[in-house]
Formats: C-alpha cells, structure tokens, sequence
C-alpha cells in the first residue's frame, strides 16, 4: 500500500496524464513556446553574453543576500514606502492580514510568492472579494484548479474549456475564439482596477541600492493594480534582490526571451515609491495619481536554509522564467502534474523548501534526471545534481516508494535488484 505522501500525487499524476483536454492545452502551448523561444535567441545573440553575467550577478547577490534585503528595505523607508522581512509564510499571512483588512476589493497580479502562503484563502477567510487579473490565474480561479505552469498557469486550459469557463461566468454563449476570450475577461475585470481598495503583486527583481521594484509583465495588469487602488502590496522573495539597478536592469533583458520567446515584455514598471509629487512650491507631497500607500514585504520561507547548504544555494539563482518546463518530458508527460507549488525540476527543490519535503517527494521520485532543464536554463542551474542531493536526503528520511524499497532490500540482499 502506498504511504499517504505518495499515494495522493499518484492519484493525480495518473487523472492528469489520461486528461486529453489537459494533454492538448500543454501540447499546443509547447509548440508554440519552443517556436517562439527560438526566433528570440537567434534574433538577440548578445543574450548568451548577458545571460552569463546574469548568473554571476546572482552568484553575487545570493551570497551577499542578507545585506542586499536590508539595503533594499531602508532604501524603501526612505521614500515614505513601508518594507517588512517577513520570516516564513505565517509571518507573511499575519502582516497581509494587518495590511488588508476585513471587507476589501483586492485585485492581484501573478505573484508565486503569494501563493507559497495561500494569500487568497487568507484575505477570503477575512471576508474580502480577491481577483486575480493576470488572464492565466483569472482562468485558474474561475475554475478553481491548481496552476500547471510558473508563468502560465492555465496552459493546460485549451481555449474550448476556457470558452465554457466564460459562458458561465457572463450568462451567455461565448466562442472559442482567442481574441474574444480575452475581450471577455478584460470587458469583466475593468472596473475592478479602479474600484478596489488595494491591489497586490509580486516583483521579478529588485534593486537594493534604490529600492526599485521591477515588475515585468505583457498584459498591462500589473499597472492598473500597482497603480490604480490607493494601497499597493508588493510581497517577494529575498532571494529577487540584487546590488543595483543596471544588475537589475541584465535580468529584465534575458527573462522574456527565455520565459515566453518574446524579445521584450510589453510592459516593465519600476516602482520606487508611493506616488508623489513636489510640483507646487518644490513640496514634496506623497499620494498623486497613483497609490498612496506602498508595502513591499520580502519573504524568506526555507530561503536562508536553501542558501546554507552548498547544492541548494544555486536554486536561489532561478529567475522564475519556467523555460525548462516546457522542455521537461515528464512534465509534459504527466500532464504538469510535476511538483506542487512550483513545478518542473527546478519546482520539486523549491516545493521542498517552501511548502515541506513531504509535499515535493512524489515529484522528486519521478525525475529522470535527463537534464533538459540545465541545457535550457539561462543561469546554468545544475538542477538534476540538487535533484538527485534531494533525493538522497528523502530516502534517509523514508521516503521511499514501495517498489523501490523491494529493490533496495533485493539488492542489498542478493546482489540484484529483481526480488528472485
């Protein structure tokens, strides 16, 4: 019998991998991605160089992560914005539940770090309307399923299923075509921008020396939260920290590419402050146009212990692009079914961080270890080494499938691994 660990991820790699809707989504979306990814790295070959500064930025930056936070989070105080460390995920849950409130409208762009703390379960549990606005997620919540992808998390939805996901959100017949899905969901979520009373994202990088935000997107959401309500909340990993704005500035080039085969993201909003304006007597007075409030919390939640062990340390390198899922085969295989937060190799070391062992332990017993993923990093992460370091690790903690234990008794027993 298998144990409780491995017996509920074994369920739903066997329902997703016999999923056609699920296995068409993720087969049109790979095809398209490795097309697209390809015409972007040969229309920039000055990436190849920029890719690897990257990595020694990141090598920098890790190593020096602890100063880089506190930097960053002075420099945010200085211009009247607010920065919290906070230390784990019921640290995080507890400033946003202070921030929040009761009764709000939140609207949120895609942000992973605030899915490591089930922030939409907690901000609901406390009566507030949550919607998220990246057209993915929007899509997710709609049909209340867990994300399949780092940046996108419906590719398992093909465009027929979404289709009928928005027929019933809107009360009418709505068509299978692209273009008009989008429509419906930009035609809903409109108002929601100007009426919410806080909107919350996420950042890809940020620069310690300034305390500027990057936030990197294509659909313009990301704005309309971080700009529209009149409280902003940024929350990130403190491991998205880096020196200075021109390190910060190498990182924005080489993620777009690599996360989506564009050549640059439509949009890269840099926020260093709340809104302000000095253009009456030179005074300088917070709160304009834009938000009025800015909280950026920075979380650490298995970060430090990552950074202590010496095979971990370089998961913190990651850029959160998601191009070596799209190359993973037993990703696409078991239908995204391959991790629990985060996803693809890179996801199971993360997972086993961020949300426990037992949660990333299934997923890290079906890795191959073919190293797909290293070949398409654009940081070099020698994800199969951490793979196989994590594994090791779980089997001197038991977990150990059943079949494999047979095979290890064999082998141990008779010299064979085939029980006879």
């Amino acid at each position: 019998m298998d144990p409780a660990w491995l017996k509920s991820k074994r369920k739903e790699f066997k329902s997703w991998m016999t999923d056609e809707d699920r296995r068409m989504g993720l087969d049109r979306a790979i095809t398209a991605y490795r097309a697209a990814r390809e015409y972007a790295l040969a229309t920039l070959p000055e990436l190849e160089q920029i890719r690897k500064e990257v990595r020694k930025i990141k090598e920098r930056s890790i190593e020096s992560m602890q100063d880089l936070v506190k930097g960053a989070m002075e420099n945010i105080e200085l211009v009247h914005g607010h920065a919290y460390l906070a230390k784990d995920a019921k640290g995080a849950r507890r400033i946003f539940s202070k921030l929040v409130g009761e009764d709000k409208l939140v609207v949120k762009s895609k942000s992973l770090v605030s899915d490591e703390i089930l922030l939409n379960e907690l901000l609901e549990e406390q009566g507030n309307r949550v919607y998220e606005t990246d057209l993915g997620e929007f899509i997710i919540q709609l049909r209340k399923e867990k994300p399949t992808h780092l940046l996108n998390p419906a590719v398992h939805v093909p465009k027929e299923e979404v289709a009928k996901t928005f027929s019933k959100l809107v009360g009418r017949r709505v068509g299978a075509d692209i273009p008009t899905l989008v429509g419906v969901a930009r035609e809903f979520l409109r108002d929601k921008f100007c009426t919410a009373d806080v909107g919350i994202t996420g950042a890809n990088v940020v620069a310690a020396n300034t305390g500027t935000l990057f936030v990197i997107e294509n659909e313009g959401n990301a704005r309309f939260v971080s700009n529209a309500p009149p409280v902003h909340i940024c929350v990130t990993g403190i491991d998205k920290v880096v020196p200075t704005l021109s390190d910060a500035f190498k990182v924005v080039q080489v993620l777009p590419p690599y996360a989506t085969g564009i050549l640059m993201s439509a949009y890269v909003s840099m926020i260093t402050s709340p809104s302000r304006t000095a253009d009456i007597e030179k005074t300088l007075v917070y709160g304009a146009h834009g938000p009025k409030e800015l909280h950026v919390i920075f979380m650490d939640n298995g970060r430090t212990e990552m950074f202590k062990d010496p095979v971990f340390r370089e998961a913190l390198y990651c850029l959160r692009c998601g191009g070596c899922m799209y190359e993973c085969p037993v990703y696409r295989v078991l239908g995204g079914s391959f991790g629990h937060n985060y996803f693809g190799g890179i996801g199971i070391i993360w997972s086993a961080f961020t949300a426990g062992e037992e949660n990333a332990a299934a997923a890290a017993d079906a890795c191959t270890k073919c190293a797909k993923c290293k070949e398409t990093c654009p940081v070099d992460i020698d994800v199969p080494k951490m793979v196989e370091h994590l594994k090791q690790r779980l089997i001197r903690k038991g977990y150990l499938a059943p079949k494999h234990e047979e095979i290890k008794k064999s082998i141990l027993k008779k010299g064979h691994p085939f029980g006879q």
